[in-house]
């Protein structure tokens, strides 16, 4: 994040002392990413963080995969997946390489009784269906359909629900996840070329701190594995905090596409990166005007990455058959492109009110025993005249 923010109460000096109220001192935790030289924040607390009463069974979470090397187009129907209480036993990872995991979730209910964080990825959320607020340790963060929840490895938080009907689809990076390099000056902020400003983020609010002491079981995710970890605090003890590391919140409907007089490649569609993968937002938009365009996208080599497409709403006009939901697997290694007829119908259309998400990854995925089931076995086809 290359925007400083501050909620609640802080010294006006980093690493000096900080009394509370009624004696004792204020109990200053460094937040940061990649060692000491990534973004960062300062934590101030009113127990110490580090206060571990207790360790219950860890639980296994590791993918379990069923094709470690793939050469064939797939689609899965991800609304297959079954919906289920807890939030993270919905949690569906559909495709892994080592730098990063994606999948799906259907939770009908909030997290109760425990908080959650990940302990090594970033972790992506976007709000296909259903709305709440994310509780974190930062402040609080409400969330709707369309949103990105974007939250740093190593952040507490709780994912409260509006409804039972919540459809997720999620992302963990190995890496932080940041803004597209060439969308920033040298001073890390957005340019006039870029298709969001900083205007479009919500940063958390509302801090709520509890001062409470008693056990508070803590999940925290590591190697394949979901230790379970009783503090000895409530972990959402903040009096303040400042700095640039801390989840936000963006919504896909305030990405402005970028467009020309032929077809732009998809890289103008760009709105996030981590090591060795970067996020699209395929939105509405009119389309190309010169008057020769073609507006559906043309065959191209799929050579350096694997392309992902995860369909959310509309009509997507490069294919014949997807439905919100879906999603489709394009390996790297051999090309694709429109879906026979879609080029022609494509000539002469204005616009297009598709909304989908796109991940290229530039190391191959694997697919896991979750993804195979819900595989169609037939989307490799779909090319055929």
């Amino acid at each position: 994040m290359p925007i400083y923010h501050k909620l609640g109460k802080i010294p006006s000096k980093r690493h000096t002392v900080f009394e509370k109220p009624n004696g004792g001192l204020f109990q200053e935790q460094l937040f940061g990413t990649e060692g000491f030289s990534g973004t960062s924040s300062l934590l101030y607390h009113h127990h110490r963080p580090t206060m571990v009463k207790d360790y219950l069974s860890p639980i296994d979470v590791a993918p379990k995969i069923a094709i470690e090397k793939n050469l064939m187009a797939k689609r899965f129907i991800g609304f297959n997946i079954p919906q289920i209480d807890d939030f993270l036993e919905s949690k569906t990872d559909l495709l892994v390489n080592n730098d990063l995991l994606l999948g799906l979730a259907a939770p009908k209910h909030s997290m109760e009784g425990y908080f959650y964080k990940n302990g090594e990825a970033d972790e992506l959320i976007f709000i296909h269906e259903g709305s709440g607020t994310l509780k974190t340790i930062f402040g609080n963060i409400p969330f709707k359909y369309g949103d990105y929840l974007i939250i740093p490895r190593g952040t507490i938080y709780q994912m409260q629900f509006d409804t039972k009907e919540n459809r997720l689809f999620y992302l963990e990076s190995f890496s932080p996840i940041y803004f597209p390099k060439r969308y920033r000056n040298n001073y890390g902020q957005l340019l006039e070329n870029a298709p969001f400003c900083e205007r479009d983020l919500r940063l958390p609010e509302n801090l709520e701190m509890f001062d409470e002491k008693g056990d508070f079981l803590i999940k925290v995710k590591k190697q394949g594995l979901i230790h379970q970890v009783v503090y000895g605090a409530h972990p959402f003890d903040l009096v303040g905090w400042d700095g640039f590391n801390y989840p936000y919140a963006f919504s896909i409907f305030d990405f402005e596409p970028i467009t020309g007089r032929i077809h732009q490649p998809p890289p103008v569609h760009q709105t996030f990166e981590g090591r060795n993968f970067v996020v699209c937002s395929f939105c509405p938009r009119l389309y190309d005007y010169h008057p020769k365009a073609i507006p559906a996208p043309y065959n191209h080599s799929n050579i350096d990455s694997d392309e992902v497409l995860y369909y959310v709403d509309g009509d997507f006009m490069s294919r014949n058959d997807v439905k919100k939901g879906q999603l489709t697997l394009h390996p790297g290694g051999i090309p694709h492109g429109p879906h026979p007829g879609a080029t022609e119908r494509s000539i002469g259309q204005t616009k297009t009110d598709e909304l989908a998400l796109m991940i290229d990854p530039f190391h191959p995925f694997k697919i896991t025993k979750a993804a195979a089931e819900i595989d169609d076995g037939t989307y490799f086809k779909s090319w055929m005249e």
